[in-house]
């Protein structure tokens, strides 16, 4: 079975609150791109569940990696055989788009259906959220708006749908500690539920993402990379989740040469 994770930017993200439990509680839009991993997963005859990759960089070891635990949450409770998984990642590592959650969500919702286990949409819920805040959104797949850690949920009627997006992945690594350590949580000035009422024309004046807000003086490429893509034309330029990539929102389709040393992709504004 070959399946196609996508990946998603955020547009928008407000940090509001540090938890009891240690994290944070977020406001942001979770707006899937088809900008996709290719997993696929076959029954072994013997030996143990394997997963081999190819394509972009992966700072861990197969063995680690969350599809494994996927496949492991599922196998837990139900009676599903060794499978040898292929990974071919695409979606950038390390990029604030989401690349490890929605394999993840990906691979717990083929198990389900491939060995038709009936895994009710609650259940699968819990399985995702245990493996990461952004993976329930990916079982949903659709524009949504996150709080809590990200794993509560609501339909948006945000539509992108006849725009353009580019993604800038700039080589850069931010660890989630240097993202949250200059952060002072804070309610918005703008809610961004009511994101859907205002044109794409007026995003960029009340839309931000807290964590590109506050970053150290060291990534300041990622500001450079945003004032390129607004002066190229972008309705909103950000940096999606904790980065390192940015986005713009364009209108039409942008030059391919406002780039010419990062890796970017441009894709229209719809799964």
């Amino acid at each position: 079975m070959i399946i196609y994770p996508n990946a998603k930017i955020n547009i928008g993200l407000n940090i509001t609150e540090k938890r009891t439990d240690g994290f944070h509680n977020i406001e942001t839009i979770f707006y899937p791109i088809n900008l996709c991993d290719i997993i696929e997963f076959e029954e072994k005859k013997i030996g143990k569940t394997i997963l081999e990759t190819s394509g972009g960089k992966l700072d861990i070891l197969p063995e680690e990696n969350i599809i494994l635990k996927a496949y492991n949450k599922i196998k837990e409770f139900n009676n599903i055989p060794e499978l040898h998984f292929y990974l071919h990642k695409i979606i950038p590592s390390g990029a604030g788009l989401g690349g490890g959650s929605s394999d993840a969500s990906a691979v717990i919702n083929a198990l389900n259906n491939h060995f038709n286990l009936s895994i009710n949409k609650l259940e699968l819920h819990k399985i995702a959220q245990e493996l990461g805040s952004d993976c329930p959104f990916f079982l949903e797949n659709i524009p949504m708006l996150g709080k809590g850690k990200g794993e509560l949920l609501t339909p948006t009627d945000i539509n992108l749908k006849g725009y353009y997006i580019v993604i800038v992945k700039p080589n850069i690594f931010i660890s989630t500690k240097e993202a949250y350590e200059n952060i002072t949580p804070r309610k918005s000035n703008f809610d961004l539920t009511a994101l859907y009422q205002h044109s794409v024309d007026n995003w960029k004046n009340i839309v931000r993402n807290d964590f590109e807000d506050n970053l150290p003086s060291k990534f300041s490429e990622i500001h450079q990379i945003t004032k390129t893509l607004y002066s190229n034309g972008a309705k909103l330029a950000m940096m999606s989740g904790s980065g390192s990539s940015v986005f713009g929102i364009f209108e039409e389709i942008p030059l391919k040469e406002m780039f010419l040393d990062k890796d970017y992709f441009i894709w229209k504004g719809e799964l």
